[in-house]
């Protein structure tokens, strides 16, 4: 199993400069390996990223002596990237590559070698890091996987420096525990409302900060273009940016992983969350709740601890639906925070019984043969079944 640690780095300045240009000559590797492709696209020649990691390879001490300055892997991992980014296309699971701009997405890499590799091997030692060229660098924390470093790469976010470290290993962080099935309706006034009855607030911070965000802003444009003031407004900017970023993961974290760690059947419902943002008066509050990034992270945990996430249907009215009689009521709107059954008088929380009914899907899906939760899916309208779907005990 291959885990990913981010931590943050502290760097003095001279290794600071060094990222500064490996992140320069992995991004002009990249540029370089794109226009070359496209030439030889344009002349109906073949092109792949292995012919050109070696045709740059036999110019760059002529002709980009100054790439030298930096571990070779930088330039190299950079045009495998490429490589990869252009399979994706042609799988028609991405976009076109684009050239890369200095200052967006800065980042190098430095695969971890065998013992024998010399400068190029990646090493850690308690709360510091061995990396080519420049020797250890200081981590704000200690590794949390044990087990074989593959490879690290370092990224820049605003004016801080961290090393994404992918360790193998055989033994997981943390030991789950089985609570049966629970459904998890997503909303916007509480991030997650759970079947048992909990509700889980989500930090809101780009609403929280947007009047600082505002101001920077502001600030930012009334700025001369390309002059130190507008260099430092740009960094102030980038670096709120990254703190409401980094606020809403760890919430999304913090809740994916107390899910799949206590449940082993989760349903939950597939948003069409681009439709939902197309309401202009509800779509900052709902990119502010992150949606999409908490099935992300749920499905990939889910795989790693063995649980069963259940979709159903963005067609299935789990609002709606009573969850104690069946009966769908078609007037309920969007401002009816609460409703009462017509036809057995239940009193419902809207969010809670949205959640009960993802819940039953999630636990019907479980306790039946395959063949009984397809008639069932079909029943809901295309219910699906994201990882193993494992029997409650």
């Amino acid at each position: 199993m291959l885990l990913v640690h981010k931590i943050e780095l502290k760097p003095n300045n001279k290794q600071a400069t060094y990222f500064a240009k490996a992140c320069g000559v992995a991004r002009f590797a990249y540029n370089w390996a794109l226009g070359e492709w496209q030439k030889s696209y344009q002349n109906k020649e073949q092109a792949n990223d292995v012919l050109l990691r070696r045709k740059l390879n036999a110019i760059k001490k002529e002709q980009f002596p100054w790439m030298q300055e930096v571990t070779k892997v930088a330039p190299q991992q950079a045009i495998k990237n490429l490589g990869k980014a252009f399979s994706r296309f042609f799988r028609k699971q991405g976009k076109y590559p684009r050239f890369k701009k200095k200052g967006v997405h800065d980042s190098f890499r430095a695969d971890n070698g065998p013992s024998e590799a010399g400068q190029d091997a990646v090493l850690i030692q308690s709360n510091k890091i061995k990396l080519p060229r420049i020797g250890f660098v200081r981590l704000k924390e200690v590794l949390r996987f044990s087990g074989q470093i593959m490879s690290v790469t370092i990224l820049r976010q605003a004016t801080k420096w961290y090393a994404a470290i992918s360790v193998e290993t055989n033994k997981l962080p943390h030991e789950r525990k089985n609570h049966g099935s629970v459904g998890v309706d997503l909303g916007i006034k509480a991030l997650a409302t759970l079947s048992n009855g909990v509700k889980v607030v989500g930090p809101k911070a780009h609403k929280k900060l947007l009047m600082k965000l505002r101001r920077l802003s502001k600030q930012l444009s009334r700025k001369v273009k390309r002059s130190n003031n507008h260099g430092k407004a740009k960094i102030k900017l980038a670096a709120l940016h990254a703190k409401i970023s980094n606020i809403r993961k760890d919430a999304l974290h913090k809740l994916t992983t107390e899910l799949v760690l206590n449940y082993i059947t989760i349903g939950i419902e597939d948003l069409h969350v681009k439709g939902l943002a197309a309401n202009r008066k509800l779509a900052r509050h709902i990119m502010d709740q992150s949606f999409y990034e908490f099935r992300r992270q749920l499905e990939y945990k889910a795989r790693w601890y063995k649980s069963a996430i259940i979709v159903a249907s963005r067609f299935f009215p789990s609002s709606k639906q009573c969850c104690i009689c069946g009966a769908i009521n078609n007037n309920l709107t969007l401002h009816d925070r609460d409703w009462t059954c017509d036809c057995c008088g239940t009193y419902h929380d809207r969010d809670l019984n949205a959640a009960m009914n993802l819940k039953n899907i999630a636990a019907f899906a479980t306790k039946n043969t395959a063949s009984s939760a397809e008639i069932y899916a079909s029943r809901v309208e295309g219910s699906g079944v994201i990882g193993d779907a494992v029997p409650i005990a």
